[in-house]
């Protein structure tokens, strides 16, 4: 294996919340309408530090699209996925931007969310989502 070579960013950052990488800037958010199973979701229009495994195609809230999933580079969590192809019109602005799933990450502010011991989101604070 290489030498793993992990970019440091400026500003106000999403990071991992296993291990505090850095994945993203608050500037790059371009919805913060997203839902995952875990909840709330973030699309980005870049990320950092992450790799992305294999493409599969997923029948999503909004229809059919190709995505991958994004692990970070640092311990290797999955952290969200990619959107390589959207085979709707209306879906097409989502191709080649990154999903960051909030329960797998913290924001700037250091805030978390988490979920019970049911699976349901209980808890967590955005102060940006104000």
């Amino acid at each position: 294996m290489g030498r793993l070579f992990v970019v440091n960013l400026e500003g106000k950052i999403y990071s991992c919340k296993h291990c505090k990488t850095h994945l993203a800037l608050h500037e790059d958010i371009v919805s913060k309408s997203f839902h995952c199973r875990h909840g709330k979701a973030y699309l980005f229009s870049k990320v950092a530090n992450v790799s992305i495994g294999e493409t599969e195609d997923r029948l999503m809230m909004t229809g059919k699209h190709t995505v991958a999933d994004i692990f970070c580079v640092s311990c290797g969590s999955i952290v969200g996925w990619r959107y390589e192809t959207a085979h709707e019109k209306s879906q097409k602005y989502k191709e080649g931007k990154s999903v960051l799933e909030r329960f797998k990450i913290s924001g700037p502010d250091g805030s978390n969310y988490w979920l019970s011991s049911h699976g349901s989101h209980i808890a967590g604070s955005d102060a940006d989502d104000a």
